[in-house]
């Protein structure tokens, strides 16, 4: 296994980025501030059920949605490519799904060379970032085993005004 060469950006400003989702409403880091956000970078169409399983459970769980508190997954994806994954499991058509094609808020948060990515260098594997309404990151967590960690996602984020 390939050790993990995140780096650790708690305590920094996000990273700047701006993804959109299969709508095409944008998301960017400056859109976001005002909001806790809860960044969930995966490997997408193949990494079924794992983070499928997650990216529905960050959408379904109340403590993650409205308010201001967004969760939001991100995939390498493309958008036309997701059809196929919500025809399968129709909950993902109800998340928010941003697709950075390009990878590079994926690269800018090091996320594709996390410890948990089964394709080291090019796909993120199944990592968080918490933001906080300035835009700080302000918790980090990358998953090898690929649980649901919405528990100790809501603890992060309780920690936050």
């Amino acid at each position: 296994a390939t050790a993990s060469t995140v780096p650790d950006l708690t305590g920094k400003p996000t990273p700047q980025f701006s993804l959109r989702d299969r709508d095409g409403v944008a998301y960017s880091s400056e859109s976001l501030k005002g909001k806790k956000v809860i960044m969930f970078f995966n490997e997408g169409l193949m990494c079924y059920p794992s983070c499928w399983n997650q990216i529905v459970a960050l959408s379904t769980d109340a403590r993650f949605q409205g308010g201001d508190t967004i969760a939001l997954a991100i995939v390498t994806d493309k958008p036309g490519d997701w059809q196929q994954a919500i025809v399968k499991m129709p909950e993902l058509g109800k998340t928010i799904t941003l697709f950075d094609t390009d990878r590079a808020a994926s690269t800018g948060f090091g996320m594709l060379t996390a410890k948990s990515s089964m394709h080291y260098g090019q796909l993120p594997g199944h990592s968080y970032v918490i933001l906080d309404k300035e835009g700080i990151v302000r918790y980090m967590f990358d998953d090898p085993n690929m649980a649901v960690n919405n528990d100790r996602l809501a603890e992060e984020l309780a920690k936050l005004k």
